[in-house]
């Protein structure tokens, strides 16, 4: 069982950057995929990225290409999303989930555990 907290949303106004990080603890980190999610009020909750174990590969959702970038630190146990140029439609609640497997990466089904969510809200 692995255990994630997010951290690092916050109020930031359009074109502005945040951070998130995404702690593990638990089993190791290293054999898990990890993913950003997000959920708008109303909306389903959304894949936004991937990486796998060590960061071989990396995948986005077409809206926050160019802008977001997931990395990973094995050594720290920890996931990051880099958002840059924020828009107010990035605003959501943002979660981590982890996953042994690849399979399917882009549905939340495919991943067994996630984080509390953390708040990321853009104003124009």
């Amino acid at each position: 069982q692995v255990q994630l907290v997010e951290s690092g949303g916050g109020l930031v106004q359009a074109g502005g950057s945040l951070r998130l990080s995404c702690a593990a603890s638990g089993r190791t980190f290293s054999r898990y995929v990890m993913g950003w999610f997000r959920q708008a009020p109303g909306k389903e909750r959304e894949f936004v990225a991937a990486i796998t174990w060590v960061g071989e590969r990396l995948y986005y959702v077409d809206s926050v290409k160019g802008r977001f970038t997931i990395s990973r630190d094995n050594a720290k146990n920890t996931l990051y999303l880099q958002m840059n140029s924020l828009k107010p439609e990035d605003t959501a609640v943002y979660y981590c989930a982890a996953s042994m497997s690849q399979s399917s990466l882009f549905a939340t089904d495919g991943y067994a555990h996630w984080g509390q969510g953390t708040q990321v809200t853009v104003s124009s």
